[in-house]
């Protein structure tokens, strides 16, 4: 079973979590269904917007927060977002595979921009993490797909009992294109997923964790959204 996860704390592979590291220089956005996307901007003091839907201000040079999903991508999956957190700087962990390896890392910081997001869902133990980066070249961002794949795959032979990664599905859209994973737990049920997506010389890696019900096609259409907003 998963635990429960705050975005302060960080976990490893072995706790099965969505490795959320802490985000550096983080901005909160507080996000109810039907408000604004995590990429919109306001001015956060105004009294004329209710505190739940005030947003805070974030530059996007290039990549961007407008690359990340988006509080409507979710709507199609049944899944209600409450709150976002997002990074400009590439020092959110990947995926419960990597630990608390992070974009930045994994490139070296050689990456031109990067960007991170931490969803929380109204349901217990729901949390979606997302980090992208921009490896300027398409050659360059291939062999970091290729990287991050070689890396999920690593967690689908586990011990009885253990959470694991399942098959992989290939995914392409006009954007570009995915490879998503379904999650299970140490009871074999379906527990969300992860998925490494490219769109050109961008690419990232999303994973679900917690996620409600026993579909795992939950991640078939949040790589599709996940490749349509990186290629932006």
């Amino acid at each position: 079973m998963f635990h429960n996860r705050s975005a302060g704390t960080k976990y490893t592979r072995r706790g099965r979590t969505a490795g959320a590291a802490a985000l550096a220089g983080a901005a909160l956005i507080a996000v109810a269904a039907g408000t604004h996307p995590a990429a919109a901007s306001a001015d956060a003091s105004s009294p004329a917007r209710p505190a739940a839907a005030r947003t805070a201000r974030l530059a996007e040079p290039g990549l961007g927060s407008g690359n990340l999903i988006q509080s409507e991508d979710f709507f199609q999956q049944h899944l209600a977002p409450v709150g976002a957190t997002v990074d400009l700087t590439g020092k959110q962990a990947l995926s419960a595979c990597s630990g608390e390896e992070t974009m930045r890392a994994l490139t070296k910081g050689k990456a031109s921009a990067y960007a991170d997001v931490m969803w929380h869902f109204d349901t217990k133990d729901s949390l979606l993490t997302e980090s992208v980066a921009d490896g300027s070249t398409s050659a360059s961002a291939a062999s970091y797909q290729k990287r991050l794949n070689t890396l999920v795959r690593g967690c689908q032979d586990e011990p009885d009992g253990h959470w694991y990664y399942g098959k992989g599905h290939t995914l392409t859209v006009k954007a570009g294109e995915g490879d998503w994973y379904p999650a299970f737990n140490g009871d074999g049920q379906v527990a969300g997923g992860v998925a490494v997506i490219r769109s050109g010389h961008r690419f990232g890696i999303v994973e679900l964790s917690g996620q409600p019900g026993d579909d795992p096609g939950y991640m078939e259409g949040i790589t599709a959204a996940a490749v349509n907003r990186l290629a932006g």
